[in-house]
């Protein structure tokens, strides 16, 4: 029985879901390690929910230090099929204002250290992922949104830089150029290992300033930042109960088969580790689940 079907990771200035009830914490192992924090199961607005903080609560881990196949394993373990992930994002664009929020459709990759994938150790899967956002998710989130009262876009690229630190000005106007909208450091990971879990994600990305290309950068303070992180997370918090009450029960998109033709590997020649390793992610591609 699933304890959660809808996951949401809070970012930056989201360490808590407000307005869940039947609150109860879960401490999850998993193959992979542990998650950033316990996840927060309980349920909003009639709908099984599972919250966790991507950085910790207290923001305790970097964007590199992140296990993200844990957090979203611990998401599949729990049951969810669908994740709605809140992100701090820099503007990369004059059109996209702090306080305002971007659904982006796309992410382009300038990672260097981080896992991106369930697969190896005897495995190999490739999976489609020309359209690396639930589109489905995605429309719901934008319409949330908008009916919190937020300003946000459906579509636009999520740069997902390495960090910690932030770009360079050269990097920053390069990234302008080639069209980039917004720029942050945690949510590609996330949805390759989604997508590999065959469980429906988008992101809210939720834009705090611009980045360094704007010529007021410089000119923004420590406390504003603070203050509009704030807001921020005020905004998101209304979204994702929007979203979680008009998100539909049943899936209608192809997340949940997305394994069907990507496992290149021969089943016999998967070593008997990886496949109970993995079990709860291929098992329903192979003959019985491992010990059955």
């Amino acid at each position: 029985m699933a304890e959660a079907e809808i996951g949401i990771i809070g970012g930056s200035g989201l360490y808590q879901m407000n307005g869940l009830t039947d609150v109860r914490e879960v401490s999850l192992d998993t193959p992979f390690g542990k998650p950033s924090d316990n996840f927060v199961v309980g349920t909003l607005e009639g709908r099984g929910v599972a919250f966790l903080a991507r950085h910790g609560r207290g923001h305790r881990i970097s964007p590199t230090e992140l296990n993200f196949r844990a957090n979203i394993y611990g998401m599949k373990q729990l049951g969810v099929s669908r994740i709605l992930s809140i992100s701090a994002v820099g503007s990369l664009k004059e059109e996209h204002k702090p306080l305002q929020f971007v659904i982006p459709d796309q992410f382009f990759d300038r990672t260097k250290q981080r896992i991106s994938s369930f697969f190896g150790d005897g495995i190999v899967a490739h999976i489609a992922f020309d359209h690396p956002v639930c589109m489905d998710v995605a429309k719901v989130a934008h319409a949330a949104s908008q009916k919190a009262g937020v300003v946000s876009k459906l579509g636009g690229t999520y740069l997902c830089m390495e960090g910690p630190q932030f770009s360079t000005k050269a990097e920053s106007n390069l990234y302008r150029t080639w069209g980039m909208d917004v720029i942050g450091m945690t949510n590609l990971q996330e949805a390759k290992l989604a997508r590999e879990a065959e469980i429906c994600y988008a992101t809210v990305a939720m834009v705090t300033d611009y980045d360094c290309w704007h010529p007021d950068h410089d000119s923004v303070t420590v406390d504003q930042i603070v203050a509009v992180l704030i807001k921020n997370a005020e905004n998101a918090a209304q979204v994702v109960r929007e979203a979680v009450s008009a998100m539909p029960k049943e899936r209608a998109c192809k997340c949940g088969s997305a394994l069907a033709t990507a496992i290149i590997t021969h089943k016999d020649a998967v070593p008997l580790q990886t496949r109970a390793k993995l079990d709860l992610i291929i098992g329903k591609y192979f003959d019985q689940k491992v010990g059955a």
